[in-house]
C-alpha cells in the first residue's frame, strides 16, 4: 500500500477509471442491455468490445512512466526485473482466484482470464521496454500482427483443413486458436471449447500494451508542446482506426480471436480517447467535482475490477429460500427494484449504474483515506 507518486498524469488516471466504470457497467448489464452494452456475437465490435484493449493500451502507457521514474532514482534494470515478475504473479493469480470462486474446482477451474492476460502482457512489454529500443518495438508489433493473421489463415488446423479452402475463415470452433486451447487446457476454458483469452490470441494482445508505450513515450518526450503530441495522437489514432478496418476486410474484426485488425481499431479509438482526456484534463486544465469518478476508479482499478468480480458472482452464487423458491441474493434484489422498470434494456442500465456506484463507494472509502493498492 502507498500513496501514488506524483505527479500524477491525471488524464491517464480518467482514461483508466472511465474504463473500468465502463467494464463494471457491461459486466452487469446482462444479455438484455442495449447492443452496445453486450459483446458482439462473433464478428464486429460494440462499445463494450473496446473495455479490455483499452485497458491494455493503459497499462502501456502506465508502465513508460512508472518505470521511467525508477530508472532515474538510481534503480537498474535488473533490480527491477523481480518487481516486475512479483507483480505479475500477483496479477494472475488473482485472475485465478476470481475464476474459481466460490467453489473452486479443480477440474473446471477456468485457467485463462482478463486477469491473466494482463498479467503476460505486462511482463513482455516491460521486458521490451527495458532491454530494447523504439525500432526493435515497433519491429515486434508488425511480427506480432502479420504473424497472427499468418497463422490464422493459412495454417491447416488439424483434423478440419485450411481456412477458407475447407473451413471458414475464423470459424468460432474450427480455428487455431480453439485448437490450441482445447489441446492445451481442456476442461479449463470459459467457452468449453474455445476461450476469448486464450493463449494464440494473447501474442496479438501483446501490441496493444507496445502501442501504449509508444504513447506513453511521446508524451513523455513533448509534453512541452501540447499541439504536436494532440496531433501525433490523433493523426497516428485515425490512421491505426482506417487500417484496422481496411484490414478487417479480410481478416475480420474478432475480439474473442483478438485478431490484428481488432488490436489496430482499438488502438486507434484508445489513441483518440487518451487525446481527449490530455487535452482536457492536462492542458485545459478542466477539472471539476466530476472528475472524483473516474478518479476513484483509476487510482485503485485492481481494488474495484476485483471487487466488482467477487461480490457480483456471489450475489448470483448465493442462495436462500423465499416465498418456497429458492432465488440468488441478486435475484431478490432486483426482483423488488429495477425489474419493475418496464424495458427490460432500461432496467437492465439502470441495475448496472447502481451496482457501479456501490463498487464506487468502497473504493472511494480507500480513495477518502488515502490508501492505494499497490502490487
Amino acid at each position: 500500500m502507498g500513496i501514488p507518486e506524483k505527479p500524477r498524469l491525471m488524464s491517464l488516471d480518467v482514461f483508466r477509471g472511465l474504463t473500468i466504470l465502463l467494464m463494471i457497467v457491461v459486466n452487469e448489464s446482462g444479455t438484455g442491455s442495449f447492443a452496445q452494452l453486450q459483446h458482439s456475437d462473433w464478428n464486429g465490435w460494440t462499445l463494450t468490445d473496446l473495455v479490455f484493449p483499452f485497458f491494455l493500451f493503459i497499462t502501456g502507457v502506465s508502465l513508460t512512466f512508472s518505470f521511467t521514474s525508477r530508472l532515474e532514482h538510481s534503480d537498474s534494470r535488473l533490480h527491477l526485473l523481480p518487481h516486475i515478475l512479483r507483480r505479475a504473479a500477483i496479477i494472475f493469480a488473482i485472475g485465478l482466484v476470481i475464476n474459481a470462486f466460490p467453489h473452486f474446482h479443480l477440474a473446471t477451474w477456468r485457467i485463462p482470464g482478463v486477469l491473466q492476460r494482463i498479467a503476460v502482457c505486462y511482463v513482455v512489454a516491460s521486458v521490451l521496454y527495458l532491454w530494447t529500443g523504439v525500432r526493435t518495438r515497433w519491429a515486434v508489433i508488425a511480427a506480432l500482427l502479420v504473424g497472427y493473421w499468418l497463422l490464422m489463415r493459412f495454417v491447416p488446423v488439424p483434423g478440419y483443413g485450411i481456412p477458407t479452402v475447407n473451413i471458414p475463415l475464423l470459424d468460432p470452433d474450427r480455428n487455431l486458436a480453439a485448437w490450441l486451447d482445447r489441446r492445451l487446457m481442456w476442461g479449463h476454458l470459459y467457452e468449453r471449447v474455445r476461450d476469448p483469452e486464450g493463449i494464440l490470441s494473447t501474442f496479438p494482445a501483446i501490441a496493444n500494451t507496445l502501442f501504449g508505450i509508444a504513447a506513453g513515450e511521446w508524451i513523455r518526450s513533448l509534453r512541452s508542446d501540447s499541439a504536436k503530441l494532440m496531433r501525433r495522437l490523433v493523426v497516428i489514432g485515425i490512421a491505426c482506426f482506417v487500417a484496422g478496418e481496411v484490414w478487417g476486410l479480410v481478416f475480420p474484426i474478432n475480439k474473442k480471436l483478438w485478431t490484428s485488425s481488432y488490436v489496430l481499431v482499438t488502438v486507434g479509438l484508445a489513441m483518440l480517447v487518451l487525446a481527449t482526456c490530455y487535452w482536457l484534463m492536462d492542458v485545459k486544465k478542466l477539472r471539476g467535482p466530476w472528475t472524483i469518478v473516474p478518479i476513484v476508479f483509476g487510482t485503485n482499478c485492481i481494488f474495484a475490477y476485483a471487487l466488482s468480480e467477487f461480490v457480483a458472482t456471489a450475489a448470483v452464487t448465493f442462495k436462500f429460500q423465499l416465498d418456497g423458491n429458492l432465488i440468488s441474493y441478486k435475484e431478490a434484489f432486483t426482483s423488488f427494484t429495477f425489474d419493475r422498470i418496464p424495458q427490460l434494456e432500461w432496467s437492465s442500465l439502470a441495475y448496472a449504474l447502481f451496482y457501479a456506484a456501490f463498487c464506487w463507494f468502497f473504493t472511494w472509502l480507500l480513495y477518502r483515506r488515502k490508501i492505494f493498492l499497490k502490487i
